[in-house]
């Protein structure tokens, strides 16, 4: 698995932990690494994928009312609060990207977005990861 992989699924599990306890950041990410198997791969991969994970959990936090905001005003009837704990994970992850990361293409982050709705969500989040998120590119121009 790749670093930038591999750091979107420890950013997403250290979010989700944020939101069910009262851990600093720096304590989900330190969590979500001990609870995953060690990654193949050279001391640079690793290093590269827990820096990613920091940065995008350091962004959503960084970002996050004007992510929320993103994500009420695209998902058709569905409050921010409805909706399950690893979709509005996911989909903070990727609107950060979208919104915030310029270096990585919208078909990139749309892709690891459903996939990781696959791995972590229901049968149905990733048709709805990906809907929402194809209205948030559009809205903050990403093409």
């Amino acid at each position: 698995m790749g670093a930038r992989r591999t750091g979107r699924e420890r950013a997403l599990q250290a979010l989700y932990q944020l939101e069910m306890g009262s851990l600093e950041p720096e304590a989900a990410l330190e969590m979500a690494w001990a609870s995953a198997p060690e990654e193949e791969g050279t001391a640079k991969a690793q290093a590269d994928a827990r820096a990613f994970a920091r940065e995008l959990v350091e962004g959503v936090g960084g970002h996050r009312e004007e992510i929320d905001r993103l994500i009420e005003e695209h998902s058709h009837n569905w409050r921010l609060d409805r909706m399950a704990r690893v979709d509005r994970s996911v989909l903070r992850v990727a609107v950060y990207e979208l919104r915030f990361r310029e270096d990585i293409p919208k078909k990139v982050t749309l892709n690891e977005a459903v996939e990781l709705g696959k791995r972590y969500g229901t049968e149905e989040s990733s048709a709805f990861i990906n809907g929402v998120l194809d209205r948030i590119a559009l809205a903050v121009g990403k093409a």
